[in-house]
């Protein structure tokens, strides 16, 4: 099992340095000056050449990624070019937020998802397998946002269930975060559950016509021992690399439905920063939600070798 972490991380370096390098390109290629938005439309070119200097802007693109770099090296992501605050303070303030409403997502996903694809699985070619499949079908073909709208005109404008948008700390209201989390994590989740569901599906009619499934019931095992013990233990193998990019999915829908309910995650914070060519903010902020990112793929590579030993027999 250790052998696969370590394997993990050192296939993850190379993977964080790619994405750090094309952020950093890219925020240089997009049309916009920083110096102007902080400026204003009624500066001079005199004041906005002297932004840019106080800036380091008017470097040359190789000197600056040497010095991005260099600080990356002390744990320095740089300085907010609005905020005027240290990036990874405020990455480090806004990405527990986009964290803990992909969680609640994935816990719908993983709850729902599962379970219609378990039933959809006992009850192959049935009213309810067609029902469970149509849902999953809408699920993976409707845009998150166009959800989002709708989910905010139904339980917010109509039946005034849930806020139209805003955002409440965990830690400070349990009950005003699930009101205000609970339409942009279904929102997120619904492609998850269609995608889950269908995974889930195809992976348990696979096992359930395994031998060994057949002798369980031969020897007269119960229906639940059999679906939970036998089957659902050796479907898990492939659902579990599925978790990852469910989360990862989560994360960069994040940057949408963010902004559609107003939530201060990584995905509001990025979003605005592309808008107003906050180099640091972007570079900093789309290098920490990737480190996050790897990490959980760490940890989805270490469950995938706890529940099938034979990853780790091969990469031993």
């Amino acid at each position: 099992m250790w052998g696969v972490a370590l394997r993990s991380i050192l296939g993850s370096l190379p993977v964080l340095l790619i994405v750090s390098l094309i952020t950093f390109g890219l925020m240089r290629l997009i049309p916009g000056d920083p110096a102007a938005a902080i400026a204003g439309m009624s500066a001079t070119a005199d004041q906005l050449a002297l932004i840019r200097k106080d800036l380091g802007l008017d470097e040359p693109f190789v000197v600056q990624l040497v010095k991005w770099y260099g600080g990356l090296l002390q744990g320095n992501l740089g300085r907010s070019i609005l905020m005027g605050q240290d990036v990874l303070q405020v990455t480090l303030i806004r990405l527990p937020v986009t964290i803990a409403l992909a969680m609640y997502a994935l816990v719908l996903t993983l709850l729902l998802g599962m379970v219609s694809g378990i039933v959809a699985a006992l009850r192959q070619n049935t009213l309810v397998d067609q029902l469970a499949m149509v849902f999953s079908m809408i699920g993976i073909s409707v845009p998150n946002f166009f959800l989002g709208l709708l989910m905010i005109l139904l339980f917010a404008v109509h039946l005034g269930w849930l806020p139209t948008g805003g955002y409440i700390p965990l830690w400070q209201d349990p009950i005003g975060w699930l009101r205000t989390s609970t339409m942009p994590a279904l929102s997120l989740a619904l492609l998850q559950m269609g995608l889950l569901a269908r995974i889930t599906r195809s992976t348990m009619l696979e096992v359930l016509r395994q031998d060994y499934i057949r002798t369980a019931r031969a020897k007269g095992l119960p229906r639940r021992v059999v679906v939970v013990k036998h089957a659902l233990t050796n479907a898990l193998i492939p659902i579990t690399t599925v978790v990852g990019i469910i989360i990862s999915l989560s994360i960069s829908g994040a940057v949408v439905t963010e902004s559609l309910f107003s939530i201060p995650g990584m995905g509001q914070l990025l979003t605005q920063a592309v808008l107003n060519r906050d180099y640091p903010m972007v570079q900093g902020g789309l290098l920490l939600t990737t480190t996050f990112l790897v990490l959980v793929n760490i940890l989805v590579d270490i469950a995938y070798a706890i529940l099938d030993p034979r990853v780790r027999y091969e990469r031993s």
